[in-house]
This record gives C-alpha cells, sequence and structure tokens, in this order.
C-alpha cells in the first residue's frame, strides 16, 4: 500500500496509508450494489437513505449503479442526525443542521442506510431514530464503505465494501469526488 507524507501537529509528519484508490472505490460500490440487489429481490421496496454528508453521495452512487444492473431507479434520500445524536454537547456548541430530504414514504419499505465508515455505531442509531420519526420500514438495513471496528453499541453493518480493524488513535478518512474532488480512502496514526 503506499504510503504519503502528510502535514500533522506542528513539527511532526503523519504517515498516512492509502486503502482504496479510486478504482477500489468504483469495484466495491458495483458489489455493494450488486449484494443489495441479491438481499432484497422486490427492487420496488428497497429505498437508499445517505447519511449526511458522505452518506449521501455513496447513496446516489449505489443507485446509478443498481439502475444500471435492474433497469429500475430505487427511491434516494437523504437524513440528517445533528439533532438525534446522543453526543451533541461533544461536538460543537452550535451544531449545524443540513437538511433531511426524503421524498417518499418509508412505511412497509426495506430502508437500506448508506454511510462512508461505522465505528461506535452511535450515527447509525440516531439515522435509524430519524427515519423512524417518518414511517415505519419493513426493513432497515445498513451499509458502508469502512467497517473499522470498536463498536460502542450494538450494530452490524449488512454490506460492508471494506473490513478495515483500527486501534482508536487511528484516523480513517474517506474522500469522495463530489465533497474533496477525489475518491480515496487513507488511514493515519
Amino acid at each position: 500500500l503506499p504510503r504519503e507524507k502528510t502535514k500533522g501537529a506542528p513539527g511532526a509528519m503523519a504517515e498516512q496509508t492509502v486503502i482504496m484508490d479510486e478504482n477500489a472505490v468504483s469495484r466495491t460500490l458495483s458489489r455493494l450494489a450488486h449484494e443489495i440487489i441479491e438481499t432484497n429481490p422486490e427492487e420496488t421496496t428497497v429505498c437508499l437513505v445517505g447519511i449526511k454528508r458522505r452518506g449521501v453521495p455513496l447513496a446516489a452512487r449505489i443507485a446509478e449503479k443498481m439502475t444500471a444492473i435492474e433497469g429500475t431507479a430505487p427511491a434516494v434520500g437523504e437524513v440528517d442526525i445533528t439533532f438525534y445524536r446522543d453526543d451533541l454537547t461533544t461536538h460543537s456548541e452550535q451544531p449545524v443542521l443540513n437538511a433531511t430530504r426524503i421524498d417518499f414514504d418509508v412505511t412497509g419499505k426495506d430502508v437500506v442506510l448508506v454511510d462512508d465508515v461505522i465505528f461506535t455505531g452511535r450515527t447509525v442509531r440516531a439515522a435509524m431514530e430519524a427515519v423512524f420519526d417518518l414511517g415505519r420500514p419493513h426493513t432497515v438495513q445498513l451499509a458502508v464503505l469502512i467497517d473499522r471496528g470498536l463498536r460502542e453499541l450494538p450494530f452490524r453493518p449488512d454490506f460492508v465494501g471494506k473490513n478495515v480493524p483500527t486501534r482508536h488513535s487511528e484516523l480513517i478518512s474517506v474522500n469522495l469526488r463530489e465533497i474533496d474532488g477525489e475518491d480515496k480512502v487513507t488511514i493515519k496514526e
């Protein structure tokens, strides 16, 4: 795996390892699209909900790949979990609220939550609460690009792009072209 030197704390150089490049991200999203279709053969009930921020473009890309495979487009929405977090006060004095945009009824649907990284599980819990405030889905499934382990809550993704066991001191960074101008996943100490 390639290593890059990046500027860390003043006077120190942080070393990061690229664990997924653009091609790996694309292949992984294709595989996730196939797995979601195989698990949910009734495509009319499947909808994807991206968790703000990087889960949103991932959900859109998976939906594009599902459309190319099946010929029908799943409904796609996005959810902002800011006010559903149980650790809100530790993140910011003035949280930034982004809009939840789910333009379809989730009741009776197979909702696939999509996020870039699962870590403690708190984001997933918050996203589930937000979805259940909108209706009662038939199922709620979880698709993540990276599972880094170290869960604090008992959530396990149904669809995993890559398992990357980490230590608490390590940081996984997911860059996506829609937000960061490139597709790349790195890990650094």
